[in-house]
């Protein structure tokens, strides 16, 4: 219990995505074979939200709670393989933790709405939103040094790099040639850099005047990478 209640107080759960495959669920009898204690542990956790499920919607009727119960239960029957238990880790997550987040206003009342819809009317204080953005100390300050130094530069301090709402101030430099040529040339140093890379691993010439279109993510068809290879081919045409 003193573990059960520290938990709870201290971990956070973030869902990234709605889709299917990300919501994974467990076949018990796997769960049992390789990590049997972790599945006594989520079985005893299953039982006390379980309970605490039936408490609370007591007043319901029974038909009704019993349902809901076997809604959110941690532990749930395949829908698709007769006899089959599965443990929904996505549902151990939202118990588990002390908030709940999507990482976009969207995603997040999609959470709230549809995935997580009973939870949410439970717990309606642990639905939160954080929307994902680009922390500027990892992908500029130390992946873009070349850039990093024209903004520090021209703006006379690297406080940008820990208040990035100093980054405003360059807009006074919007209309600057000399700006221009020296953000043009610190991309073109970074395009040297990787038409480099892309010779010595690859063995073929990319010509430094084309547009770069880089995403940098594991294959996975929710990350829309051949959705991205289109509009990369349909700009082309669209330029030709």
């Amino acid at each position: 219990e003193a573990a059960w209640s520290i938990t709870t107080k201290c971990v956070n759960y973030t869902n990234h995505t709605v889709m299917p495959e990300a919501l994974e669920k467990w076949p018990v009898r796997v769960l049992a074979k390789m990590l049997p204690r972790h599945m006594e542990i989520i079985e005893i956790i299953n039982a006390g939200w379980t309970k605490f499920l039936e408490d609370k919607y007591s007043s319901m009727k029974a038909a009704e709670r019993d349902a809901l119960v076997d809604r959110m239960s941690i532990i749930q029957e395949n829908p698709w393989v007769k006899d089959e238990m599965q443990v929904n880790m996505a549902y151990l997550a939202v118990v588990s933790s002390s908030a709940v987040n999507g990482v976009a206003y969207i995603h997040s009342e999609i959470v709230k709405a549809d995935i997580f819809n009973d939870f949410y009317k439970l717990f309606p204080e642990k639905f939160q939103n954080k929307t994902n953005g680009v922390t500027p100390r990892r992908w500029l300050a130390f992946c873009n040094p070349g850039l990093s130094k024209l903004i520090t530069d021209t703006l006379g301090s690297d406080n940008w790099i820990t208040d990035t709402y100093e980054l405003s101030k360059l807009a006074k430099y919007a209309d600057d040639k000399a700006f221009h040529q020296k953000w043009r040339a610190v991309k073109q140093e970074n395009k040297a850099k990787l038409a480099a890379v892309v010779k010595d691993i690859f063995g073929d010439d990319v010509p430094l005047n084309a547009l770069f279109d880089i995403q940098i993510k594991r294959i996975h068809e929710y990350k829309r990478q051949y959705m991205n290879v289109l509009s990369v081919i349909w700009r082309y045409k669209q330029l030709k």
